[in-house]
């Protein structure tokens, strides 16, 4: 007899074993402590919401010249780990899993942001459109800097550094963020990367230093503790390719011969930008686990899964709001109203004080 999947089976992402399908998208919310150090409210909020199948957290850079925002956690320092790895235990306490996203912004960033008022880097010297969010408020951002080829392998070796970081702090593996117009994602797409070199110009030289950091990545933790996140037509950090649908279409099986735990995908463009992408094509070429996010719901996360296009779907906004999430979708309860103003930054309101059912 054949059983319907739906967001409450389990399912197996790599090594890591998660008791339903409902993950815990990657959400910044800017309230880590001095040196990047996660602090004793951010051990509160992930604890909460361990009732997901998985919780990937906030985007956490790994280096400090790969910041873009205030009050950022990082992974590089023994003090981060130390405050991750109180994070860790408190979640796997629960019964929970979770991974941490390895996080290089690139060019969108800002000087007052960076060790000793450092330019931003990138792949090609472009100043992208819009502000930075810094200590000093809303600046203009500046024109980054070209990397060379030289600070190519350091790079790389920083997400290394990152992602066994990740294993001393106890997380049960990493996620590569090469979405959302960041570093990665900057070489990926021709609108942000015009380099004449080996990482410029063809699908194949864009898509190198994404490969090189998955490699090294893969190598150093083991690829069934690895996963990944693309944005093939997200706008967001003022990013666009000439050709998205043959650049992620490769881009998705390059990385499936590293048999990595997972591909995570933001299915769409966000802010309900109109999009030309076939997300069923893009599925085809990637032949391990796939989580699927944007804007889902419990009736389309089941109708998703229960069609084979994912294994499981993110939320994002909707695990903000309700520490819960999993049993108010399980028993159609009523959702909290998230409060966007406490988005970023702040205190305990909106991060750790919306209600349970019944409280």
């Amino acid at each position: 007899m054949s059983t319907t999947l739906d967001l409450f089976s389990p399912v197996n992402l790599g090594a890591i074993a998660l008791k339903n399908r409902m993950v815990m998208a990657p959400l910044t919310r800017n309230r880590a402590g001095e040196g990047g150090v996660p602090q004793p409210l951010n051990v509160t909020y992930y604890e909460q919401r361990a009732t997901a199948g998985l919780i990937i957290t906030e985007a956490t850079p790994i280096s400090a010249m790969a910041h873009g925002y205030p009050a950022l956690p990082g992974i590089y320092t023994d003090a981060q780990i130390a405050g991750w790895k109180k994070i860790t235990d408190a979640v796997h306490a629960k019964g929970g899993k979770i991974v941490i996203q390895l996080w290089h912004v690139g060019r969108i960033s800002h000087p007052s942001l960076l060790p000793n008022g450092a330019l931003p880097v990138a792949p090609s010297a472009i100043k992208p459109a819009g502000q930075a969010f810094t200590y000093q408020g809303m600046l203009d951002y500046v024109e980054p800097r070209a990397l060379e080829l030289s600070e190519l392998p350091s790079l790389v070796a920083d997400y290394v550094h990152a992602s066994q970081c990740a294993l001393k702090a106890g997380f049960d593996g990493v996620e590569i963020h090469a979405a959302n117009g960041y570093l990665i994602d900057q070489f990926l797409r021709n609108g942000s990367n015009k380099r004449t070199d080996s990482y410029g110009g063809s699908i194949e030289n864009r898509t190198r230093f994404l490969l090189e950091v998955t490699k090294a990545v893969v190598d150093a933790i083991g690829a069934d503790k690895v996963g990944m996140r693309l944005s093939p037509v997200n706008p967001f950090n003022d990013m666009q390719d000439s050709n998205p649908q043959a650049l992620f279409n490769h881009v998705a099986s390059a990385v499936s011969a590293f048999k990595l735990a997972y591909l995570h995908v933001i299915e769409g463009g966000m802010g309900g930008t109109a999009v030309d992408f076939n997300f069923d094509e893009l599925r085809k070429h990637f032949k391990g686990a796939y989580i699927a996010n944007l804007a889902f719901d419990k009736v389309r996360g089941n109708a998703v899964i229960a069609s084979g296009h994912a294994d499981a779907i993110a939320f994002g906004v909707p695990f903000i709001a309700n520490p819960d999430l999993v049993e108010r979708f399980r028993i159609d309860a009523p959702l909290n109203t998230p409060d966007s103003k406490s988005f970023y930054g702040g205190n305990e309101k909106g991060y750790t004080d919306y209600p349970f059912l019944g409280a």
